[in-house]
């Protein structure tokens, strides 16, 4: 019988995610991951098949995270779930800006295929929550279309994090657009 492991999973994805947030999948090294989880190749190799493994299983525990957040199923649905949505779903902490998940859209064409299935699937979830919301305010305008317009300008927040802009000039923005998307 073999030594047992001196680390939870949840652990590691939670102290590997920070690493392949910041740097990305193709700049992030096994020895990046090593010192930032405490835990060698081959304790990270029993756990994970490769770092492509590691990756899709830190995109999963994050977005795992994210819908247990609520943000779009809190009742009653409607714009302020949208706008909440908007304002609170990108973070801010430390090093971690904007979405873990919209940031790594940026690598699809070298990230496991894996990868794109968990981001898409997400993006597809997110919209459709999005639409409902959206028509229980019985817009003049189809909700999936201005659900594709919200999902567009949520990924264009989460990229505007990583230049660090100002939290007030997001809000701005985002009362801007949920003015504009009221009249849809």
């Amino acid at each position: 019988m073999g030594r047992p492991k001196g680390f939870s999973r949840e652990e590691v994805l939670e102290k590997a995610m920070p690493v392949f947030w910041k740097h990305g999948f193709a700049d992030t090294s096994l020895q990046d991951l090593e010192r930032a989880t405490g835990v060698n190749k081959s304790g990270l190799y029993t756990e994970f098949r490769d770092k492509e493994d590691l990756f899709v299983a830190c995109l999963r525990h994050y977005l795992e995270s994210q819908g247990k957040r609520g943000l779009l199923t809190k009742e009653p649905l409607g714009w302020k779930n949208v706008e909440t949505f908007l304002k609170n779903g990108p973070l801010s902490k430390g090093a971690q800006q904007g979405c873990f998940s919209v940031n790594s859209m940026r690598e699809f064409a070298i990230l496991p295929d894996g990868a794109y299935a968990v981001v898409m699937e997400n993006r597809a979830l997110l919209q459709h929550l999005l639409a409902r919301n959206i028509e229980a305010e019985k817009p003049k305008m189809a909700p999936s279309a201005i659900a594709e317009m919200v999902l567009s300008f949520f990924s264009g927040l989460c990229i505007e994090r990583n230049l660090q802009s100002g939290r007030t000039s997001s809000t701005r923005k985002i009362e801007s657009f949920i003015t504009a998307l009221r009249s849809l």
